[in-house]
């Protein structure tokens, strides 16, 4: 195991991307969410994409030098053409014009249409929060999850996330979920380790519960609450590709393949602002009193606690492979 500080995981992120063809304010934004992801344990999200990244640069499947284009054509409408780059850059160039619409209008939504994936959410979200405005998230993915009593993959795990600012610079709540069970990345480091998954993450090819990760990666996830997460995912299907021009869940290849088309993917943000109303923050201390009386069985709204580890331990394997695409080693 290797003891790694944020600032190297950063930086060797950095020259990795850039070495196979990202530019250098494209990479900047990249790398600043791989640090965020690692700081707060969120493997799935940070390097366990990097080398995927680059081998994807090197194909083309996703292009490291485009410019975004944003656009503003009504007064609550930001939307930004990603040109088929990473999700990062497109929403650090999208975000200044969408806090300006959401406080002229009290409500925006920032569309990132033909992007790569965005990996955690919750990365942008929590930006929209600090900035002082309520943010909303929703993407798509890749096809791995069929109707509840289905066995037809019709939508990705279709992730939902929301945070809250707490008036003060600083997040007062923040989830960040996928609308199955479990993400699919869970399933695919447990296949790598060779270990089982608990039952109620997946079924098989024929619709049957399993516990295998490799038939469930042949089958389907399921839908967190059955019927009600099918309804989320497909929320955030309609919102996430309607909404900005990305293909549907069904159209999406799976996202870690080196080559084949750009994922075209989709994010959609509604931003909103807190001091519409007037009341929100007074609501939100309410609601922050009922959950602090049972604080000391370990209840707490939701993200509270999860505090950045500097440095982080990664395995070597992980942390050579890295060094090693960065031209290191």
């Amino acid at each position: 195991m290797a003891d790694v500080t944020l600032d190297e995981i950063e930086q060797t992120t950095k020259a990795a991307l850039v070495r196979h063809g990202a530019a250098g304010w494209v990479a900047d934004c990249v790398a600043d969410a791989v640090r965020k992801a690692e700081s707060v344990g969120n493997k799935i999200c940070g390097l366990y994409y990097l080398e995927s990244y680059c081998k994807q640069l090197e194909t083309g499947r996703v292009k490291g030098d485009v410019a975004p284009v944003v656009t503003r054509p009504r007064p609550g409408v930001v939307e930004v053409d990603a040109k088929f780059g990473f999700a990062q850059p497109a929403f650090a160039k999208g975000l200044p014009e969408a806090l300006e619409a959401a406080r002229d209008c009290g409500v925006a939504s920032l569309a990132v249409g033909h992007a790569h994936t965005c990996t955690s959410l919750g990365y942008f979200t929590e930006q929209i929060a600090r900035a002082g405005l309520i943010g909303l998230g929703l993407t798509n993915a890749s096809p791995i999850v069929a109707p509840p009593g289905g066995k037809t993959r019709v939508i990705g795990t279709n992730p939902i996330a929301f945070s809250v600012p707490d008036g003060k610079g600083g997040i007062a709540m923040q989830f960040d979920q996928s609308t199955t069970t479990v993400a699919l990345g869970k399933i695919t480091m447990a296949k790598a380790a060779g270990e089982a998954i608990p039952e109620g993450w997946a079924v098989d090819a024929d619709g049957q519960p399993t516990t295998d990760p490799e038939a469930a990666l042949g089958g389907s996830l399921v839908s967190m609450g059955g019927y009600k997460g099918w309804g989320f995912g497909l929320m955030a299907e309609l919102l996430a590709a309607g909404l900005t021009g990305g293909v549907v869940s069904r159209d999406v290849k799976p996202l870690k393949a080196p080559d084949g088309p750009p994922h075209d993917l989709g994010q959609y943000y509604l931003l909103m602002d807190p001091d519409a109303s007037g009341a929100f923050f007074d609501r939100l201390a309410q609601v922050e009193a009922g959950v602090a009386l049972d604080a000391e069985r370990g209840a707490r709204m939701p993200g509270q606690g999860k505090a950045p580890t500097d440095p982080v331990t990664l395995d070597d394997a992980v942390w050579q492979q890295v060094r090693a695409l960065a031209g290191l080693t």
